[in-house]
C-alpha cells in the first residue's frame, strides 16, 4: 500500500482569522507540505491541475520536479492533469521529463477536471469532454509507446512521422491513474489500457464508487488483464485529527462551514456519515480506513485531502504529523493482513523496469543520426524501439481503430 497526501491547491480565507493567503505563500506552502510527508513517513504528494483563481497548480509539472529534487524517496503525482485540454503531445513530453528529473518517482492521473470554462479556455467544447478524454489518452499512449507516431484523429491536426521527446525513462511509460468521480466510461478506459482507477471517494456515498470499482475490476479482467483482484485501485479521503475527538470537531468545524466545496450545505455530521471524510482521534480515522478493503476491496493507494479550506500550514503540517505518525503504521499492518498473495503491489518505476526488462538493462534511448522528421526510416533511435513497441492494447473500444487505439 501506498499512502500519502493530495492537495486541490485552493486559496481559501481561514474563517477563524480572516486573513487568505498569497499565491505566494500557498506555492511555498505546498513544497513545504511534500517535504514533511516524505520526513513523516508517508509514500506520495499528489497535486491538482487549474488554471483559474481560486486554485494556483497551473503547471503540476513545473511544481513537482521542483519537489522531487528536494525529496529522496517521495512519489511526485497529479491528482488531476486535465487530458481533455491539454495537447497530448505536450502531456507526453512534460511528463516523460519529469519521470527523467525525478528518476522514476512520479505518476499521473489523467482527469476531465471540475471547472466547465476551462474548454473554451482552451479551445474546447465541453460538450465533447468525453470523446476529448478517449481520444487524447489514446494518442498519448500511443506517443508514449511507439518511437514514431503516425496520427489522425478527430480534435487534433494529424500528425505524421513525429517523436514526442524524451522516450520515456528506462523505455518504461509513467504509470497512468484514470481518475473518476461519476463517470463509468472512465473506468472501462482504465481496465481497457490496463492502468490504474482512482476513485475520488470525497463526496459521494461508499455505493457509488462501489459501483465503479467493480465495473473497472470486472472490465480489468474482460480485457485480459489478470483476475479482477489483481487490478489496480486508489481512493481519495479526507480527515481532520487531533488526539481528542471532541477538539478536532470543534477546531475542523468552522473550515468545513465555510469550504468553498462544501460549506453552507451539509451539516459536517451529516457529511461524516455519508462519505469518508472523518474528523476524530487517530483511533477513528484508523477504524475508519481500515474498513474501506471490507468496502472495495484490496487497493493500492490512499490519498487523504488535508491542506484545504483554508487550514494554516501549522495545522496541515501537525496532521501530517498525526497521519504518519499514529495512523498510516496501523493502516499498513491493518491493511497488509491476509492480503492474498494474488494482490499486487502499488506500482512503482522500479518494479514496472524489472517487469519489462527482467534482470537485463534497460532501455537508454540514444538518437541516431537524422534530419529530425523521421519519414524516410523507422525509429530515430538506435536501439530502434522500445520493448513494448509492437504491443498493441487488446480488443477494441469506444469506437477506435487498431491503428488508433
Amino acid at each position: 500500500m501506498q499512502f500519502g497526501i493530495m492537495s486541490v491547491s485552493d486559496i481559501t480565507q481561514d474563517p477563524t482569522t480572516g486573513i487568505t493567503p498569497s499565491e505566494r505563500e500557498r506555492i511555498e506552502a505546498a513544497v513545504t507540505i511534500a517535504r514533511h510527508a516524505e520526513d513523516a513517513g508517508l509514500d506520495v504528494f499528489a497535486i491538482g491541475e487549474h488554471h483559474n483563481p481560486p486554485f494556483f497548480s497551473s503547471s503540476p509539472t513545473t511544481l513537482l520536479a521542483y519537489i522531487a529534487a528536494q525529496t529522496q524517496r517521495l512519489i511526485v503525482s497529479t491528482s488531476t492533469t486535465l487530458i481533455t485540454t491539454n495537447d497530448p503531445v505536450r502531456i507526453a513530453e512534460e511528463y516523460a521529463m519529469l519521470q527523467h528529473l525525478s528518476g522514476g518517482r512520479m505518476d499521473l492521473m489523467m482527469g476531465r477536471g471540475n471547472t466547465g470554462p476551462v474548454y473554451p479556455w482552451f479551445g474546447k467544447d465541453i460538450r465533447q469532454g468525453l470523446p476529448l478524454a478517449i481520444e487524447n489518452y489514446a494518442l498519448l499512449h500511443k506517443l508514449w509507446t511507439d518511437d514514431v507516431v503516425d496520427w489522425d484523429g478527430k480534435f487534433r491536426t494529424p500528425l505524421q512521422g513525429f517523436t514526442a521527446t524524451p522516450r520515456p525513462l528506462d523505455g518504461v511509460a509513467p504509470f497512468v491513474w484514470h481518475g473518476s468521480i461519476r463517470t463509468p466510461e472512465i473506468a472501462e478506459q482504465a481496465a481497457y489500457y490496463g492502468d490504474g482507477f482512482f476513485a475520488n471517494n470525497i463526496f459521494w456515498p461508499k455505493e457509488h464508487y462501489q459501483r465503479l470499482i467493480e465495473l473497472y475490476r470486472q472490465r480489468w479482467s474482460h480485457y485480459g488483464h489478470g483476475a479482477p483482484e489483481t487490478a489496480i485501485v486508489g481512493l481519495g479521503g479526507q480527515a481532520f485529527i487531533r488526539p481528542n475527538s471532541q477538539d478536532a470537531v470543534d477546531e475542523f468545524r468552522p473550515y468545513f462551514d465555510n469550504a468553498p466545496v462544501y460549506g453552507h450545505g451539509p451539516s459536517m455530521e451529516d457529511f461524516t456519515e455519508m462519505t469518508p471524510l472523518t474528523v476524530g482521534s487517530p483511533q477513528q480515522v484508523i477504524d475508519r480506513y481500515a474498513s474501506m478493503r471490507d468496502t472495495f476491496g484490496d487497493y493500492q493507494r490512499q490519498l487523504f485531502l488535508m491542506d484545504h479550506a483554508g487550514l494554516p500550514l501549522k495545522t496541515v503540517l501537525e496532521q501530517i504529523d498525526l497521519l504518519g505518525g499514529d495512523v498510516v503504521p496501523v493502516l499498513r499492518r491493518e491493511l497488509a493482513k491476509d492480503r492474498p498473495a494474488a494482490v499486487p503491489d502499488a506500482p512503482t518505476h522500479a518494479a514496472r523496469v524489472q517487469a519489462a526488462y527482467g534482470d537485463g538493462p534497460a532501455r537508454e534511448a540514444r538518437p541516431g543520426a537524422n534530419r529530425g522528421d523521421n519519414l524516410t526510416a523507422g525509429s530515430p533511435y538506435q536501439d530502434g524501439g522500445s520493448p513494448d513497441a509492437s504491443k498493441s492494447v487488446a480488443g477494441a473500444a469506444f469506437g477506435l481503430t487498431g491503428k488508433d487505439a
